[in-house]
């Protein structure tokens, strides 16, 4: 019986022991990438007023903290010019050593299946590249699909350096994208992982932003169940975005919308405020680069996805953000998820080069209706965003519309004159308003000079 009893409590102290161990989140682990040359948290769990001192490989600083009375603690160290590995140590009750850690720059990829798409999926561009995607100098994070009814603190995921592996089951989107950057600029590259096939923009956004504004609200009532996917707003974010919102990021990349083509209305408003939930929780203005939605057939002839595209376009002028468009990266405008990847990574990878890291020579920005006259029975249409000249590809530029006072559109012809467009029609005497790829599926084929789609527009609301 005393030995019965003797085993109890030392059982009962391990116990006690290993609950107060110092722990970490599993973002804040070995092989993880840290953002360079600012102040990045470390956080986790100990003992309540248990005093933790953290030291790092790049400097002699000793960093010391309490956790609080709930157990937790946060503290903040600064982090050198890129490079790596280095080592970090956290001794408390216990000791742990995080290796080859690397700083640079951290990106999040979000969204639904056209930002998923990877190998898994069967996409050949990845397995192309699988031979290839052996680099220490690029590591992932990939956050596995959860929801909660309240944020949560922490995922079951960890830090790997990119290997041809698990590159295979790696955002192809994410995956290209951080090899131009790393490529370009020498940095080493975080890249966290966190989309869902089908999600809508709801769930990625605080349950209270959509609840306490009443046109989101009425729109994500719309939305309608699925086996496959959340749609309860605010899920996907409290298990997904919340738990990663202490670690420092250079930004965020997004492909998603799809889901939200029936809404299309309030689709701006929705994604500004997520945008702007995601920054305050953590704490600071970073760049969102968002893809537009690709030419898709959605068995009806309604035009919301023209729609859609528009509110894109219209959230794309909200603050630090910043919008590539693919028109033309279409392989099968049956099959939702176009093939063409690494194409969409290297429009957002110059996106963020051009915007954010300030690499000079690079254009980034496709040619965006700025306004437009009336001249004889014609509409000429003026961009921004042509550095010298529009062209067409194949032929006379098409998916051009005008429609006169009745509002009535035809298909029309369009001559491009530099950096304009003169679009016009017989069957329209005295036009009003023009239309470019104002549909589900056009895939027009006018460029900048410099290769990049014009976006498509109306110029009537």
């Amino acid at each position: 019986m005393k030995k019965f009893l003797l085993l109890i409590a030392i059982l009962l102290w391990g116990s006690t022991v290993l609950l107060a161990d110092v722990r970490l989140p599993a973002l804040i682990g070995s092989h993880m990438v840290l953002q360079q040359k600012t102040s990045v948290k470390l956080w986790g769990w100990s003992a309540p007023a248990e005093k933790i001192m953290i030291t790092v490989s790049w400097d002699t600083t000793t960093y010391q903290v309490t956790a609080s009375r709930g157990a937790r603690w946060v503290t903040e160290i600064k982090t050198p010019a890129a490079g790596g590995p280095h080592t970090i140590t956290i001794k408390g009750r216990n000791t742990l050593v995080l290796e080859d850690v690397m700083v640079g720059e951290v990106w999040l990829c979000g969204g639904q299946s056209n930002m998923e798409w990877s190998a898994d999926q069967g996409l050949k561009q990845s397995k192309d590249e699988s031979p290839n995607a052996t680099n220490k100098k690029i590591r992932f994070f990939y956050v596995p699909k959860s929801t909660s009814n309240h944020p949560q603190d922490d995922v079951q995921a960890r830090w790997v350096v990119c290997n041809p592996e698990d590159m295979l089951h790696f955002s192809a989107i994410g995956y290209f994208f951080g090899k131009r950057i790393e490529a370009q600029t020498g940095f080493p590259v975080g890249l966290i992982n966190s989309n869902w096939g089908g999600t809508p923009a709801e769930v990625w956004t605080p349950s209270d932003v959509v609840y306490n504004d009443y046109d989101l609200r009425r729109a994500a009532e719309k939305l309608q169940p699925s086996q496959w996917w959340p749609h309860i707003r605010g899920e996907a974010y409290n298990a997904m975005i919340h738990p990663l919102t202490n670690f420092s990021i250079s930004g965020a990349l997004w492909y998603q919308g799809e889901s939200n083509v029936g809404t299309h209305w309030g689709y701006r408003r929705l994604l500004t405020s997520m945008i702007e939930s995601w920054r305050s929780a953590w704490g600071k203005k970073f760049p969102f680069y968002f893809v537009q939605i690709a030419p898709y057939a959605y068995g009806d002839t309604h035009i919301n996805a023209a729609f859609l595209r528009e509110a894109q376009t219209q959230a794309a002028a909200h603050s630090k953000t910043g919008m590539v468009v693919i028109t033309d990266l279409v392989d099968n405008i049956n099959d939702i998820h176009p093939t063409l990847k690494k194409e969409v990574a290297e429009r957002l990878a110059s996106y963020a080069l051009g915007d954010y890291y300030g690499v000079s020579g690079l254009f980034y920005k496709s040619p965006q209706y700025a306004s437009h006259t009336r001249e004889k029975g014609a509409i000429r249409v003026s961009f921004n965003h042509v550095p010298t000249a529009l062209i067409s590809k194949g032929g006379p530029p098409t998916e051009f519309q005008i429609a006169g006072a009745d509002g009535r559109f035809v298909p029309a012809k369009a001559m491009i004159e530099g950096k304009t467009i003169l679009v016009y029609s017989n069957e329209i005497k005295e036009p009003v308003d023009v239309r470019f790829g104002f549909t589900n599926t056009a895939m027009p084929n006018v460029f900048s000079a410099e290769g990049l789609p014009v976006n498509p527009f109306r110029t009537d609301q």
